[in-house]
This record gives structure tokens, C-alpha cells and sequence, in this order.
């Protein structure tokens, strides 16, 4: 079928000529209406649009004006990108109504090289969260809850990218974007069994992403296999003017130096990832990939990375207060949610402070609320030196004892997620149990390190298990190319959820 197809493979058939790029978004389109009342992984299907721009690419492909490798291919976007003219919500209520008036970088560069928008996806609301549970959106029809994960309708997909995750995973797209402030990415990567990657900060422009903590968010592709997060990575990563965090560096031809199985490499396992609290089938798995690494000629050694304990605590520190000042905008006035535009006896002539406090506690759901207030606190008066700035310092720290290990190898090797995707209302009711989900993600992000999870096999269930790449920054071609070796001699990442 064609919505099974790949970045790579659908571009070789509309190249040929085999197939177009309307039978391809057709496809998806019929896939998502047979199989995504069950799944839940868009907020917003954008039928008329995909099938505006397949038709555009193939005008372009029969005038020989193909606009890059991508052209024609249906891509889903995270309903945190700003699309002008498409409702763009975060998985709010606060911007239920929220039509952007500009376009993101990453999804304007995205049109420009053909690809085709095919709709957006669900996610943890303003992307807190690691199983999509809080976005407050019930896009599932037949399930009371939200997306599902697709090789198992009763476990969480991952967050916060878990919509985008769950898309991939189900063929209702052929490649996904995603953000990863602290494993949004990753996370859900490895419990759908998909490829996703976190790039270097900076690498990738957040201009247009709705900003949750401005100095670890990071946009990236979510792919079927690492050689289409090559593809893609590479038309969303460059230099963006709007954002004064994008890099200058060259943007590399990523996929061109894929191929190769003979792996000359000096790669690290931090025993820090390895610790209690670990699942021992993921154990098991994360360990048969560090030797299949071996036998292609890897040098594995152990290392240790002590100060990656406080890593969480540092995370859950800043990042809340980063949201707590990104989200003060959402105030009801300018746009979105308004107490103003549901005026009832109850909430009539308010002053303008009770305007802002009923409009935001409407608006915003549970998750974020806490956050905002920890943020709030932590930054206070009294409480900033206390907390705020001895993170920051520890920060440093983190990403220093990484600087220092990268000079020994060439990349570190973890597991993902502790354990395989869990059941939906496990963790709900105990916000530090939901939190602990990130725990070998989180480090990542503080560093501003690029970092992929990749499939690595099954538990006896049948649950995916990922395996994680952490590189030096700027290492994403190392990532790449160790990434796609390991799928030249595995077959993890061809299997597919059983789900009709």
C-alpha cells in the first residue's frame, strides 16, 4: 500500500513516475478515515490543503520543476508549528479558535521544498507532558481518552510528540515533525517504534513553534527509518534571521554519508543509564544492540557520568519557569480563549486582573496550571538565587561533564525510556511517577546535545523498546550514520502494528 512507503522509496516512485503525489495523499487520506478514529493522532486533518499541494507537485513534476526529494510527500506537522490559515491550538483550549497569521521557518521550508501538509497532530498540551494525556482534546471517537499508541490500543503513545509518534508508526503519514524539550521526541519515538531525533540547540529554527521553555526546545524529524530523518532533517535545519538562537553553520547532506556497516568507532555506555528503576526486558534489548554494535566493529567502552543525577532536578526547575514567562501572553484578550467571549451573569463587568485570571484558568488544563506556578515560585522573589540560579550553574556543569566525555568517544549509547509504554491512567494521578518517564531523556536538552531514538526490539508483549544515540554537538551526521548502519543489520524497524 502506499501509505507503508517511506520518504525515500515514495520518492523514488514519483520520480519514476510509477506513482503521483494525489494517489499518494490519497492514500494517507483513506488510511487516516479507516484507521485514526481508532488511534486518535490528529487534531486537525487538512484534506482540502494535502490535496491542493499533491496536485501543485505534480504540475511541477510534469513541467520538470521538482522542488527537492520531498517534493509531493504527505507530511504531518505538531499541532505546536503555526500553519497561517490552519487552526493551530497546542493542544489547548486557551487557542482553540487560534488561526496563525504567519508561518513557522521549519514548515515554511518544508513547503517550499513540495511537501505536502496532510494535518496536525496531537500532543501533551503546550508539549507537558510524556503520554499525550493532557492534551484536552479527545481525538480518539471510539476510545474515551486521547491518541493511542498503535501496537496497543490500551498504552499511551509517548509524549509530547505523541500524535506525530503514532501517525508515523500507523501509516497515517509518511514522515512527522516533532519538538523535544526534554525527550518529546525520543520518548514516544521509542514507544512506537519509529525513528526520531533531537538535534543540536540551534540547529533547527524555532521561530513559529509555540515556545514552551525557550532554551531546550528543539524541533526534529519523526521518520520511519534514520535514513528519512536524514532526508528531512536536512530541509528543516539552516540559519533563520527570526530566531537570534539559529546557528550559522552549513547545514550538511546529511544522507550522503550514510551506507556504510563497518563502524570504526569508540562508542560509550554511561552506567548512569543503566541504573535502578530500569525495565529488565529494556535492559535486555538496550543491551543485545550495544553487542550487535560490537560485532560491526565498534569499540565499546564504560563510562560514567556522576553529575547526570541532578540532571532532572535541574530540568524541572528551569523549564517551568521558562513556561511560566511564555505562557504570561496567553491572555485572552489579544486572541484566544476569552472569559469576554462567554459572558454569562457569573463572570459579567470584571476588572481586567479577573478577565486574565478566569480567561486562564479556563483556558489552560491541570498539567499546565502546575507548571506556570512552579515556574512562578521558583522565579520569585526570595526563591530565584535558591533555586534558579544554582540550576543554571549545575547546568553547566551537566553540559561541561559531557564536553569532557566526548573527548574520549565518539558517541554514548542509552536507553530511552525506562520502561515500554504503559497504560493509559498509570502515572496521571502522581506528577513526579509522569516526570520520571523523562529520566533518561531530560540530560539531553540542558547540554543542548543532539541525540535518536531508533528502533531496538520487542518486549514479550510486544512492546517497542528504543535505542538511544547521544552525540557531541553538532553530531548529527555520527548520530545518522550509526543510527542507519544498525537498520543495514536489524530488521526492528520494518515491523509494524497490527492495527486495521
Amino acid at each position: 500500500m502506499l501509505y507503508e512507503l517511506t520518504i525515500k522509496s515514495a520518492s523514488e516512485k514519483l520520480a519514476s513516475g510509477e506513482i503521483s503525489s494525489v494517489e499518494l495523499t490519497e492514500s494517507i487520506l483513506e488510511r487516516i478515515k479507516a484507521v485514526d478514529s481508532k488511534v486518535g493522532a490528529y487534531i486537525t486533518v487538512c484534506e482540502k490543503e494535502a490535496l491542493g499541494m499533491a496536485r501543485a507537485s505534480d504540475e511541477r513534476r510534469k513541467s520538470g520543476k521538482i522542488l527537492s526529494e520531498i517534493d509531493g510527500i504527505p507530511i504531518a506537522v505538531k499541532d505546536l508549528y503555526l500553519t497561517k490559515g490552519i487552526r493551530t491550538t497546542a493542544a489547548s483550549k486557551i487557542l482553540d479558535d487560534f488561526i496563525p497569521p504567519y508561518e513557522s521557518t521549519v514548515t515554511a521550508h518544508l513547503w517550499a521544498a513540495g511537501a505536502v501538509l496532510i494535518g496536525k497532530t496531537n500532543l501533551d498540551q503546550f508539549a507537558m507532558g510524556s503520554s499525550t494525556e493532557t492534551s484536552a482534546y479527545n481525538t480518539a471517537t471510539e476510545y474515551d481518552s486521547t491518541t493511542r499508541n498503535p501496537w496497543d490500543l490500551e498504552r499511551i503513545p509517548g509524549g509530547s510528540s505523541g500524535g506525530s509518534a503514532a501517525a508515523v508508526a500507523a501509516d497515517l503519514c509518511i514522515a512527522a515533525v516533532g519538538t523535544d524539550t526534554g525527550g518529546s521526541i525520543r520518548q514516544p519515538a521509542s514507544l512506537c517504534s519509529i525513528t526520531g531525533l533531537k538535534p543540536t540547540y540551534g540547529r533547527v529554527s524555532r521561530y513559529g513553534i509555540m515556545a514552551m521553555a525557550s532554551s531546550l526546545d528543539q524541533a526534529g524529524p519523526m521518520t520511519k527509518t534514520v535514513e528519512d530523518a536524514a532526508i528531512l532533517l536536512k530541509y528543516m535545519s539552516g540559519h533563520d534571521k527570526h530566531d537570534s538562537t539559529s546557528s550559522k553553520r552549513e547545514v550538511p547532506e546529511y544522507s550522503s554519508g550514510l551506507g556504510t556497516r563497518d563502524l570504526q568507532l569508540k562508542v560509550g555506555v554511561p552506567k548512569e543509564f543503566f541504573g535502578a528503576g530500569l525495565d529488565p526486558e529494556v535492559d535486555k534489548i538496550i543491551r543485545e544492540a550495544i553487542d550487535k554494535y560490537r560485532e560491526m566493529g565498534a569499540e565499546i567502552v564504560d563510562v560514567s557520568l556522576p553529575l547526570i543525577k541532578y540532571a532532572l532536578a535541574v530540568y524541572y526547575i528551569l523549564m517551568p519557569v521558562e513556561v511560566s514567562s511564555n505562557l504570561a501572553r496567553y491572555d485572552g484578550i489579544r486572541y484566544g480563549y476569552s472569559v469576554l467571549k462567554h459572558q454569562t451573569p457569573r463572570n459579567n463587568n470584571q476588572t481586567l486582573d479577573e478577565v486574565y485570571s478566569i480567561s486562564r484558568a479556563e483556558g489552560f488544563g491541570a498539567e499546565a496550571k502546575r507548571r506556570i506556578m512552579l515556574g512562578s515560585y521558583v522565579s520569585s522573589a526570595g526563591y530565584a538565587d535558591a533555586y534558579y540560579k544554582k540550576a543554571l550553574k549545575v547546568r553547566t556543569l551537566i553540559k561541561n561533564e559531557f564536553d569532557r566525555i566526548f573527548e574520549k568517544v565518539d558517541l554514548l549509547i542509552a536507553p530511552v525510556a525506562p520502561s515500554p509504554a504503559f497504560k493509559f491512567g498509570e502515572k496521571t494521578a502522581d506528577p513526579l511517577s509522569m516526570y520520571l518517564s523523562d529520566v533518561l531523556t531530560v540530560p539531553i536538552n540542558p547540554a543542548g546535545l543532539p541525540a535518536m531514538s531508533l528502533p531496538a526490539g520487542f518486549t514479550k508483549e510486544n512492546l517497542p523498546v528504543g535505542l538511544q544515540l547521544i552525540g557531541p554537538m553538532w553530531g548529527e551526521q555520527t548520530i545518522l550514520n550509526t543510527g542507519h548502519a544498525f537498520q543495514q543489520v536489524t530488521n526492528h524497524h520494518l515491523q509494524k502494528p497490527k492495527i486495521k
